[in-house]
């Protein structure tokens, strides 16, 4: 049976990938920062009779993360790694403290550069591995008011497009999985990095941002949806990079790359709403 290590499955996209490939013939270790709240999906697990192994993993933590791969090694060679555990926040630049910026960055590329490294050695040896790195559309679409999360989901791209060119000769495959808006609790867990403030100079970006995920709330994707794509990928005879998940995520994706940097960057001026609900539907079929 192949072993599959899916990070950040308390909840949400982890939690579901988690089952859906054990259901398709996968060992899966399950890591979560916190096992307290992996009863769940133990429990999942238990009701199908499900191979999944829930352990701690906090992926900015090396000591934890040694741990938790010479475990899983010992039950074998890892064939399949997704890199879920992620952070978010929205707030202005300006407001945003370092060590809230960093956070992000700790948890979102460099938790994923350390997962990365842990697997790469046996899977390059095996000439064999596929790994699947959970972005966002934000890692497409420069996103005002989450400054820091953008960055950090534009680091995970560049950094997964240059590692699939990297190991492509090796036989891993190496592939990013780009969901919009998901129904999950991640919007819950960075509540404290959010902030919004009626009287701030802001407060025009702050609202437009808020309206962007309240219209992908009005048809959000759910956690199947990416664990469906993280199955297809690795399973179509036909290597395909990029994966986005969600209408929004489609329009978004599909949008950027045809309009040019200005024409994002002056969407930032003083609209009236028509007027930015125009060009967004207009550049991304995304109805604000």
């Amino acid at each position: 049976m192949k072993i599959a290590v899916v990070t950040g499955t308390s909840t949400g996209i982890g939690f579901t990938t988690s089952l859906h490939l054990a259901r398709n013939g996968y060992q899966v270790f399950a890591g979560m920062r916190n096992t307290a709240k992996g009863q769940a999906l133990v429990d999942a697990a238990r009701a199908e009779s499900l191979p999944v192994t829930v352990l701690q993993m906090d992926v900015t933590d090396a000591t934890s993360l040694a741990a938790a791969f010479a475990t899983i090694h010992q039950a074998g060679q890892v064939s399949l790694l997704v890199n879920n555990a992620g952070i978010g926040g929205a707030t202005p630049l300006e407001l945003t403290p370092e060590a809230e910026h960093r956070q992000i960055f700790e948890t979102n590329y460099f938790g994923t550069i350390n997962c990365i490294q842990a697997v790469l050695p046996s899977m390059r040896e095996r000439g064999a591995g596929d790994i699947v790195n959970i972005s966002s559309i934000v890692g497409i679409m420069a996103t005002p008011n989450q400054i820091a999360y953008s960055a950090s989901k534009w680091a995970v791209e560049g950094a997964t497009e240059a590692l699939a060119h990297e190991v492509y000769r090796f036989g891993i495959r190496v592939y990013c999985v780009e969901p919009g808006v998901v129904a999950t609790s991640i919007f819950d867990n960075s509540a404290s990095a959010t902030r919004y403030d009626k009287t701030s100079p802001y407060q025009p970006i702050m609202r437009r941002n808020g309206k962007l995920y309240a219209a992908g709330f009005l048809a959000p994707a759910v956690p199947q949806q990416v664990a469906d794509a993280v199955l297809t990928a690795i399973t179509q005879p036909t290597y395909q990079f990029r994966w986005p998940v969600g209408k929004d995520a489609d329009g978004i994706c599909n949008g950027r790359p045809k309009i040019t940097a200005e024409q994002w960057i002056e969407m930032g001026d003083n609209l009236t709403d028509t007027e930015y609900n125009q060009r967004f539907k207009e550049y991304f079929d995304v109805q604000l």
